[in-house]
C-alpha cells in the first residue's frame, strides 16, 4: 500500500512538473516561477505524506516480521534447549560411569599395589633365606668331612622316597670282610649286594663356581674333571665289586647334585662310558631314584617268589588234611545213614508191634472188667 501511494505522488509531481514547463513557456518567469514554488511545496506536502505512510508501514511490516522471528527464534532457542540438556544429561550420566570406573580403577590399583608389596616383600624373604642357606650349603661344602655327611643325608632322603628301610632292604656303612666300608649296602634277592659309595669331590668345583676370569675357571674345571676320574679309578679298586662274595658286577657313584650331574654330562662326555667300562654307575638323585625302584622290584618279586613256594607248601598239606576230613566225614556219613535206618525201623515196625501188644493187653482189661484209670486201680488196690 505504502508503496502505491509513493508511486502516485511520483506521478502526480511529474505530471505537475510538465505542467509547470508548459506554462512557463506560456506566462511569465514570475508566474512561473510562482507556480514553480507552488509545485514543489505540493510535491513536497505528498512526499512527506507518501514517506510518513511508507514509514508506518515499512515499521508495522518490520514489527510483524520481527514477532514472528522472535517467536522461531524462541521455538529454535528451545528446541537448542532441549539438545542441550539431553547432551548434559548424557555426559553427565558418562562422567558418572567414568568416575565409577576411576574409582574402580584406583580401588583394584591399591589393592594390586597392596598385594605387590606383599608379594615382593615375600620374594625379598625367600631371596635372603636363599642367600643364608646358600652361603651355609657353600660353608659347608667347604669341608670334606661335611660334604660326606651332605651326600649321605641326600641319599638317605632319596631311599626314603624310593620305599626302602634300612636294615630290611639296606645296611649303612656296613664293614666287609675285605675291609672296606661303602656308605650303603642294597639287599638284593638270592642274597646278592650292591654296594654305593656317596663321597664325591668338590673342592675344584666350588672353586670353578668362585672363579672371577676364564682362566681361573677353565684350571679348576679341568681339575675338577681330574679328580672326578680318579675317584671314579679309587672306587673300582675298593673291592665293592666281588662276585666271588655275593656282590653284583657293578658298584654305583651317588652325585648329591643334579646340576653337577649336568655339568659333567655337559663338559666330559665320554666319562659316563668310561666309567660304565670301569663297572660304576653315576647316579643323581633322580637316576638313584630310578635304580633303587627296579631294585625294590625285584626284592618284592623275589619276596613274593618265595611266599608263592611257601603257599604251594601249604596247599599240599592242605590237600593230604583235605582228604582225611573227607575220608572220615563219608565214614561219618555212613554211619548217619544207619542211624537213620535204625530210627525208621524203631518208628514203624517196631512201633507197631508195641502197639499190637498194648491193644491185646487192653482187650484183655476190658474183657475182666478192669478200670483204665490208674487212681482207680490205686484206690481198688488200697480197699483189698
Amino acid at each position: 500500500m505504502s508503496v502505491v501511494w509513493f508511486l502516485l505522488g511520483l506521478t502526480l509531481g511529474v505530471a505537475i512538473t510538465a505542467a509547470v514547463l508548459l506554462l512557463r513557456r506560456r506566462q511569465e518567469e514570475g508566474a512561473a516561477r510562482r507556480l514553480m514554488e507552488a509545485a514543489r511545496d505540493a510535491f513536497g506536502s505528498l512526499s512527506r505524506d507518501a514517506l510518513s505512510r511508507n514509514t508506518e508501514d515499512f515499521l508495522k511490516l518490520a514489527v510483524d516480521r520481527f514477532g514472528q522471528q522472535a517467536v522461531q527464534g524462541e521455538q529454535a532457542l528451545d528446541k537448542k534447549k532441549e539438545l542441550i540438556d539431553a547432551h548434559l544429561r548424557q555426559m553427565a550420566e558418562t562422567l558418572t560411569r567414568l568416575a565409577k570406573q576411576v574409582e574402580d580403577t584406583d580401588r583394584t590399583r591399591a589393592e594390586s599395589h597392596g598385594i605387590l608389596k606383599t608379594r615382593l616383600e615375600e620374594a625379598n624373604k625367600a631371596t635372603l633365606q636363599l642367600q643364608q642357606t646358600t652361603a651355609q650349603l657353600r660353608e659347608a661344602l667347604s669341608s670334606s668331612q661335611r660334604r660326606g655327611q651332605w651326600g649321605e643325608r641326600m641319599a638317605e632322603d632319596v631311599l626314603r622316597l624310593a620305599g626302602l628301610v634300612e636294615n630290611v632292604n639296606y645296611h649303612k656303612q656296613a664293614s666287609l670282610e675285605t675291609g672296606g666300608r661303602p656308605d650303603f649296602t642294597f639287599l638284593l634277592p638270592q642274597d646278592r649286594l650292591l654296594h654305593m659309595d656317596v663321597k664325591f669331590p668338590l673342592d675344584n668345583y666350588l672353586r670353578y663356581l668362585d672363579a672371577n676370569n676364564e682362566g681361573s675357571a677353565e684350571a679348576a674345571r679341568k681339575d675338577f674333571l681330574r679328580d672326578v676320574r680318579s675317584h671314579i679309578k679309587s672306587v673300582t679298586g675298593r673291592e665293592y665289586i666281588d662276585p666271588g662274595n655275593g656282590t653284583v658286577d657293578y658298584v654305583l657313584l651317588f652325585i648329591p647334585n643334579e646340576q653337577l650331574y649336568g655339568f659333567l654330562h655337559e663338559h666330559d662326555p665320554g666319562l659316563m662310558d668310561d666309567s660304565l667300562r670301569q663297572r660304576v654307575v653315576l647316579c643323581s638323585p633322580l637316576t638313584l631314584y630310578a635304580v633303587l625302584a627296579v631294585i625294590r622290584q625285584a626284592a618284592e618279586a623275589q619276596r613274593l617268589q618265595e611266599a608263592s613256594g611257601e603257599i604251594l607248601l601249604l596247599l599240599a598239606a592242605f590237600k593230604k588234611q583235605w582228604e582225611g576230613f573227607a575220608k572220615s566225614f563219608d565214614t561219618l556219613g555212613r554211619r548217619l545213614d544207619a542211624a537213620v535206618e535204625e530210627y525208621r525201623a524203631l518208628t514203624t515196625t517196631r512201633t507197631r508191634q508195641l502197639e499190637r501188644q498194648l491193644e491185646r493187653i487192653e482187650d484183655l482189661r476190658a474183657a475182666r472188667g478192669l478200670p483204665a484209670d490208674s487212681t482207680a486201680q490205686q484206690e481198688a488196690g488200697r480197699e483189698s
